[in-house]
């Protein structure tokens, strides 16, 4: 009966050792997210992130490569067309 209490007890530390390294460490990475969201100076840091970003990229002569002008100028052109074609009806 000890023997069998020690295994039991030896896989219980087990696996909660095994939880804690792997779904423990994803939760409290999600927590952490979930904090910056709810908190006042994580929305704050977040809203400045994203000014320094877009500060970089205005900065940059060349935003986007030249296939990524063709591909977003055709699917601005295609809204446009759809656009009017429902307007006209």
């Amino acid at each position: 009966m000890k023997n069998y209490l020690y295994k039991v007890i030896i896989a219980a530390v087990a696996l909660i050792f095994v939880f804690e390294l792997t779904v423990g460490r994803k939760f409290s990475q999600i927590d952490d997210l979930t904090q910056n969201f709810i908190s006042k100076e994580g929305r704050k840091e977040m809203i400045n992130s994203i000014k320094i970003e877009m500060e970089k990229a205005t900065k940059k002569e060349n935003y986007l490569t030249e296939d990524e002008r063709i591909l977003i100028n055709n699917f601005i052109l295609k809204i446009k067309k759809e656009l009017n074609a429902s307007t006209s009806n």
